[in-house]
């Protein structure tokens, strides 16, 4: 395609079958004007040109039997081929709901490597010798299944490019959201603003107090009552083990995501 590409900056490559579907929202609000002022890289490879035959066929039934049809392994690997060629050193990513889940640890690896080319799938998946021979790395974006990945590509991306410096207006804001190291990999405290009143709701003493130690020590207290009651898991790790929840191994899915950076680097045993 012919978007244009700021030099040196993060690099999202996108293989898929509806290269119309982006940027999407990726155009809008922060991560539009950063990918206008040439903050992060889009780039989409369009698959059906590497299609089979008079009309470009992509997929073809699955060996074995089975409903549904897959994507072929020469037309997967004809697309990555290019986008090697076309911005060498880029981990491969696979949008499936049976890769390991996306993390802010995840986000946070990818933001601070040169970029990703992306794989959206569509039918039944990929055939599974083009994801071993391009040794590609399945990531979900949760338990259910969509009909392709471009939406979950688009998720990947939008929360990997906002911790991109100057993505953001306020860089301190990723300080104490959710999963951040700053917040202790925790949940994040419920937000207020004016009017202080609401519908006979008001906002809690404290924030209003001027006590900057108070406030703080009261959004700590309760980012751990909603880590408790809404991610037990994530508590138990913080808990128990005492690593930060956004670093833990087991919980995160984070453990040995420098194939995330790397192309050739293997996973640990889990």
């Amino acid at each position: 395609m012919a978007e244009p590409q700021a030099a040196g900056a993060w690099t999202a490559q996108i293989v898929t079958l509806f290269p119309e579907a982006f940027p999407g929202t990726l155009g809008l609000s922060l991560t539009g004007r950063a990918l206008a002022d040439g903050l992060w890289n889009l780039r989409t490879i369009p698959l059906r040109p590497f299609g089979i035959g008079r009309h470009r066929n992509v997929d073809d039934t699955p060996a074995g039997g089975g409903a549904g049809m897959v994507i072929r392994p020469d037309v997967m690997a004809a697309a990555l081929r290019e986008a090697a060629a076309a911005v060498p050193g880029l981990p491969v990513v696979y949008l499936s709901p049976r890769g390991r889940p996306l993390t802010q640890a995840m986000a946070r690896r990818l933001a601070q490597g040169p970029g990703v080319t992306l794989i959206c799938g569509r039918f039944e998946g990929v055939d599974q010798r083009a994801l071993d021979a391009f040794d590609v790395t399945e990531i979900s974006i949760g338990d259910y299944v969509l009909t392709g990945g471009e939406i979950a590509a688009q998720v990947l991306i939008d929360a990997t490019v906002r911790l991109i410096p100057r993505v953001l207006g306020n860089q301190a804001s990723l300080a104490e959201e959710s999963f951040s190291v700053g917040n202790r990999g925790l949940l994040e405290h419920p937000q207020y603003t004016k009017p202080a009143e609401w519908e006979g709701r008001a906002i809690p003493d404290v924030l209003l107090s001027g006590n900057h130690a108070a406030v703080s020590q009261w959004r700590g207290d309760m980012a751990e009552r909603l880590t408790k009651e809404r991610r037990p898991d994530l508590w138990r790790a913080h808990r128990d083990s005492g690593v930060d929840p956004a670093k833990d191994r087991q919980l995160s899915g984070a453990s040995d995501q420098a194939r995330d950076h790397r192309a050739h680097e293997k996973d640990e045993p889990r």
